[in-house]
């Protein structure tokens, strides 16, 4: 098993041991173990610690490297040009506690049909996908409370 405690803050021009491809709720889980490629990996970064795409994770020696990749999953997409219908939406999905990928052309969140029922009857267009997922994290996350689409934007 290999132990994985630290991220890397530049990225090395080569030496990536393995790219793992991690669901938005793996990127945000700093403990826990996990078997990919037929290698088991266990996460042992610190609490609160959110994992981005394009993060490079290593073992206290930095003799193993893996940099970590969106896994795509079912996500729901409300796409709209009106800034307006996603504030709205933005209202009943923050009201129920929904992971939000928030985008100023689109929503995402995991799919969810009666959330998408719900969706389209306030007169919006909600598309199931499969997509990579990228929510907004708390501000009581560490390493970066941007997700890799707004970071894309800046």
């Amino acid at each position: 098993m290999i132990i994985l405690n630290k991220i890397i803050d530049q990225i090395p021009t080569e030496g990536i041991n393995l790219t793992v491809a991690l669901t938005a709720d793996e990127r945000q889980k700093p403990k826990q173990k996990l078997t990919k490629e037929n290698v088991t990996i266990k996460l042992d970064l610190a609490r609160g610690m959110v994992i981005q795409e394009g993060d490079i994770l290593s073992d206290e020696m930095e003799t193993f490297l893996v940099q970590i990749t969106a896994q795509p999953e079912k996500v729901m997409t409300i796409i709209s040009n009106d800034k307006l219908d996603l504030m709205k939406a933005c209202y009943h999905l923050g009201n129920r506690h929904i992971s939000l990928e928030i985008n100023d052309r689109y929503l995402r969140f995991s799919a969810d049909h009666v959330l998408q029922s719900m969706l389209m009857k306030l007169g919006l267009n909600v598309i199931e996908e499969t997509a990579p997922f990228y929510p907004v994290t708390g501000a009581d996350h560490h390493h970066s409370s941007l997700g890799f689409a707004e970071k894309l934007q800046s």
